[in-house]
């Protein structure tokens, strides 16, 4: 049994290992690149997870960890040319460094490799490993379009902001929790709940992210605070607070989400404080949460297997304020 500090370093100098060394260089460079810098590993990480639900050695599952890990990569790097972000991690992103062009190429090529590395896995029903993946890559892309659309978009609804969460997010931390199992000889139906909880751990996740964005304490977050609300996104914060404003209010709301005052943050987060958005977001989050651990409960395993995998999502989700 191994603790989720130990499997990260286990994945990690697989990761090493694994390294991308064909020809030409300035194809997977790129690739190479945005593996190497500091990361969570989550998704990888919660995969062997729940393989170790079932198993104790961690060899069969590490190349779909990987699998999981280069693809998740493959979507931060198209993201960022979606989204024209200047850096990642704290580093300059791919088609910064490189040039657009070898962006998209080297994301593509990280693309065709995760299906490549899930291929490696001893699983007997690949047909089904395949189906899972497939259908969590396409709920991606339609999470990433919804994402987009709701920039132009007035009026968006908070259930459909759940969605997209659900699917952008939450649905690869989910597969990654499925896929594990299947590799360690789940059930169908354990498998599933291991995917639910996976997914609803995402959505309390990302509530949790937006609150951080406005809330956390600088020195602990890692990023800007506020940039949410620099960038005028539709966050569960402003998607309630607009809910909530009726008339003028809303109007004048608006006005200061999306202009661009130097004293921005400061008024709208007064507006969040009037209608106590962040208190909705908290009670939101938490439901979801506690939905999310009410899968993991369910499940009629050894609490010795199950410790690694609660130490590390209980932690996970609850980050410091």
């Amino acid at each position: 049994m191994y603790t989720a500090s130990q499997i990260k370093n286990v994945f990690q100098d697989y990761l090493l290992k694994e390294k991308f060394s064909a020809a030409p260089a300035s194809l997977y460079d790129p690739a190479n690149y945005i593996l190497s810098l500091p990361a969570k590993r989550a998704r990888p990480l919660l995969s062997l997870l729940a393989y170790q639900l079932f198993r104790d050695e961690l060899d069969e599952a590490l190349p779909a960890a990987l699998a999981i890990e280069v693809f998740h990569n493959f979507t931060l790097v198209h993201d960022d040319i979606m989204d024209e972000a200047p850096t990642r991690r704290g580093q300059t992103t791919v088609h910064k460094k490189y040039d657009l062009n070898h962006a998209i190429l080297s994301g593509d090529v990280m693309l065709l490799y995760a299906y490549q590395y899930l291929m490696q896995t001893s699983y007997q029903d690949k047909t089904a490993l395949f189906q899972h993946f497939n259908q969590a890559a396409i709920e991606i892309c339609e999470g990433q379009q919804m994402d987009m659309d709701f920039e132009k978009m007035l009026d968006v609804q908070i259930e459909d902001y759940i969605e997209m969460i659900r699917k952008k997010t939450a649905v690869l931390l989910g597969v990654s929790l499925r896929i594990g199992a299947m590799l360690g000889g789940a059930t169908p139906e354990v498998a599933e709940k291991l995917y639910q909880f996976g997914t609803h751990f995402g959505i309390s996740f990302q509530i949790q992210d937006d609150i951080l964005d406005t809330y956390a304490d600088p020195d602990k977050f890692g990023k800007q605070v506020g940039g949410d609300i620099i960038q005028g996104k539709k966050t569960y914060l402003f998607l309630k607070t607009r809910e909530l404003l009726v008339g003028e209010e809303r109007a004048d709301f608006e006005s200061a989400y999306y202009g661009d005052t130097s004293d921005k943050v400061d008024r709208v987060k007064q507006y969040f404080r009037d209608v106590n958005a962040k208190e909705y977001a908290v009670q939101v989050r938490d439901a979801y949460h506690d939905l999310a651990f009410s899968y993991l409960n369910s499940l009629n395993l050894d609490d010795l297997r199950l410790e690694p995998l609660l130490d590390y999502t209980k932690g996970f989700i609850k980050r410091e304020m």
